[in-house]
């Protein structure tokens, strides 16, 4: 059995017994594997005080079939997280991020693209790089690139259903089970429908760098740069567009937020910028609990972010 040498971030370490633990790592080249780490709560361990949650390690371990632990003999610290002496909100952020890593991810499938994501974006969570406002834009970054990655990105710039392109900037239905935004012929009949402000849409557009009325799929331009909002008051003074928007929200007339669609509000403070990123987060948040099914614990956390 050849011992196998990568780069991982710690999600959990679970105490075995007096002197053992079983470690759960994120690694680049094999994903997610759990070992057994003999002597590490030992007071001179091997494994020099490396296996905390969050830290980044060079590891080497014996990786065994799927149906047996792996046994970890070899850990050496190459970053710690540190914001946890320092901000309370940064160590829930980077506890969020540890969650959707073991939650979204199977293991033994390595996914190199979004090991290298999640440790740059844990690096600048815990860096002075970015500011204590700017933490839940950095959030929702990520979970919009790890959507991406791992194939669950929803359809933002047509109907998911029908394929109907989307040319104006309107009110529109998302559909946690369908994936992607709904027209009014797709949308009924439909359940779990959330109603997305036009602010919220292009703001969510803007992030993933998809454009209204494109003929292909999201791009993959994922600089998270927030560009200048749009002005949706401009697009509504074309009868065209009003028409365009009659045909793709339905009957005219007809609510967009009937029967069983839920209207996601905008808060009443702050910025512009503000406020379509707490509703696309709360959407986001919203898209990924149907996904996994449940509610991840840490969001509750993250309420001053």
């Amino acid at each position: 059995m050849a011992a196998e040498k990568t780069t991982g971030i710690v999600l959990r370490v679970i105490p075995f017994s007096e002197t053992s633990c079983i470690v759960t790592l994120f690694t680049r080249d094999f994903g997610k594997v759990t070992t057994m780490a003999k002597g590490a709560r030992r007071p001179k361990s091997p494994f020099e005080a490396a296996l905390d949650v969050l830290a980044l390690c060079r590891i080497v371990f014996l990786n065994k079939n799927s149906d047996a632990m792996g046994l970890l003999t070899e850990a050496k610290l190459e970053r710690r997280f540190r914001s946890a002496t320092r901000s309370l909100d940064r160590l829930y952020a980077g506890y969020y991020i540890i969650e959707l890593l073991n939650s979204l991810t199977d293991d033994g499938d390595p996914h190199p693209e979004l090991f290298e994501l999640s440790a740059q974006v844990i690096k600048q969570i815990d860096s002075t790089e970015i500011t204590e406002e700017e933490v839940g834009l950095t959030l929702l970054n990520y979970e919009l690139k790890m959507l991406g990655i791992l194939g669950h990105l929803p359809m933002l710039t047509k109907c998911v259903s029908c394929g109907r392109e989307k040319t104006t900037i309107a009110r529109v239905s998302f559909g946690l089970n369908a994936g992607g935004i709904l027209c009014g012929a797709c949308r009924g009949g439909e359940s779990n429908i959330v109603s997305l402000s036009p602010e919220g849409l292009q703001f969510l557009l803007e992030i993933v760098g998809g454009q209204i009325g494109e003929q292909s799929r999201n791009s993959d331009n994922w600089n998270g740069q927030r560009q200048e909002l749009l002005s949706v008051g401009e697009n509504q003074n074309s009868q065209k567009e009003l028409d365009g928007r009659e045909s793709f929200s339905g009957v005219a007339g007809q609510s967009p937020d009937s029967d069983n669609t839920e209207l996601l509000e905008s808060d009443a403070t702050g910025t512009d910028a503000d406020r379509c990123l707490k509703e696309v987060r709360r959407l986001i948040h919203k898209y990924i609990t149907h996904l996994l099914g449940f509610q991840p614990k840490l969001y509750k956390f993250l309420g001053n972010l």
